[in-house]
């Protein structure tokens, strides 16, 4: 009897990590549920523009999208969806392999937006190991993924573009770092309506209804290329995209 009691019990402590726990979430198909459909099957890349010349360096591994920062095409290097897409939801989960072959500089990013200065008005690049990627929407940008201290979800050419106002560039800086260590999966949850994105890596919301001012209005989804091999020492640049992605939905609006 006592075995009985705790059965129900320990159905709902399933449940519970289950849906507390958005990678493992994934597995029960919610995102089909909900209306989700995914823009990865495991097996190969179809429903994705390979580039030209690429030479198998985006591929699939072990049933996840695998990007070695090697392709060898000419051109745009990033992977991008057959499909274009207005407005939608969108989950992808990602994790950095590693690192390139030295290190990079890696500024703080400020509340503001700017960058952390020395008493010369330097910016302090102290060096780091980094890997560098992003999930590129429809033309415009990009929502950020490195290893730098501000961490993941950073809206690049928003914080950057000094003609806009004050308050929009520091809402495209992330509120805190939400990245998992290197080698370990993260989860993205991008919510892209008109010009306004929000951004929710590993369930915390680090970019909340920002403004994105150069947001296309439509567009296809692209996994960013990044680094590669230095031409004069043959070894892998510093920040390169040394990048699996897993699980990818979207949810037209």
């Amino acid at each position: 009897m006592k075995k009985m009691k705790k059965f129900p019990i320990l159905i709902f402590l399933l449940g519970a990590f289950i849906f507390s726990h958005p990678l493992k979430a994934q597995n029960t198909s919610i995102y089909a549920q909900e209306g989700y459909v995914s823009l990865f099957n495991g097996k190969d890349l179809s429903g994705w523009k390979i580039p030209d010349g690429d030479g198998g360096h985006w591929s699939v591994i072990d049933g996840v999208i695998d990007y070695d920062a090697r392709s060898e095409a000419k051109g745009d290097k990033s992977l991008w969806s057959e499909k274009e897409y207005k407005d939608f939801k969108l989950h992808v989960e990602w994790r950095f392999k590693g690192y390139g072959d030295h290190l990079f500089p890696l500024p703080t990013i400020l509340p503001t937006g700017e960058y952390l200065l020395d008493e010369k008005g330097n910016i302090i690049e102290p060096l780091g190991p980094n890997s560098d990627s992003g999930i590129l929407l429809k033309g415009a940008g990009q929502v950020q993924m490195w290893c730098w201290s501000v961490g993941s979800g950073e809206l690049w050419t928003v914080r950057n573009d000094k003609s806009l106002p004050a308050e929009v560039r520091a809402a495209a800086v992330p509120s805190e770092n939400a990245d998992q260590p290197v080698g370990q999966w993260n989860s993205f949850d991008i919510i892209l309506k008109g010009k306004r994105i929000t951004v929710i890596l590993n369930g915390i919301t680090v970019i909340d209804n920002a403004l994105y001012p150069s947001m296309e209005e439509t567009g296809p989804i692209g996994l960013q290329h990044h680094g590669g091999i230095h031409k004069e020492t043959g070894k892998m640049t510093g920040a390169s995209s040394l990048v699996q992605f897993r699980n990818i939905w979207i949810k037209e609006l």
